[in-house]
């Protein structure tokens, strides 16, 4: 049997080259985490898009707070760069300030936006994560084999475990 590993629908499969009738794909989740509940069992007939296996997403939801609450503030932060940076030109237009006070106005204009974007980027990661906590079925298929238990700790590292064994 030849095997190799391949990514689709944002999860670690393991493929087998067999007849195209029986083709087991072994399922895990790319997040490490502590499964919290096994939906499914051996021999059981499953749809694309069901849940499998879910784990414990406490601390995805956590980091999903987390980083709205980054973006709220540097959003806020960048509302107020631009303000003063709008104010700034003004006065600087005006002759009442200088240069000086104009550039600084655009630098912190341009480092706040800066990390506003950098916030907004590290949310999608947090809720791509926490979407990622619940593995489920890339297409419909059989659980051949159910490795998962509740308590069971997966780590998304070089050679994650196998949680599901499903059948096309």
């Amino acid at each position: 049997m030849h095997k190799w590993l391949m990514t689709c629908v944002g999860m670690i499969l393991l493929t087998s080259s067999l007849p195209a009738a029986a083709v087991d794909v072994a399922l895990t989740t790319p997040v490490s985490g502590v499964v919290k509940t096994v939906l499914v069992r051996q021999g059981q007939s499953v749809k694309k898009g069901q849940k499998l296996v879910v784990l414990d997403d406490a601390i995805f939801q956590a980091r999903v707070m987390e980083a709205e609450g980054s973006v709220e503030r540097l959003q806020a932060d960048a509302q107020e760069a631009e303000r003063d940076l709008k104010r700034a030109k003004e006065l600087y237009s005006r002759a009442v300030s200088s240069t000086t006070e104009l550039e600084q106005a655009q630098v912190r204009y341009s480092r706040t936006n800066g990390l506003y974007k950098e916030a907004q980027a590290r949310l999608l990661v947090a809720r791509k994560n926490l979407e990622y906590s619940t593995l489920r079925a890339p297409f419909e298929g059989t659980i051949s084999k159910r490795l998962a238990e509740p308590g069971m700790v997966v780590s998304a590292e070089l050679q994650p475990a196998t949680l599901i064994i499903l059948s096309k």
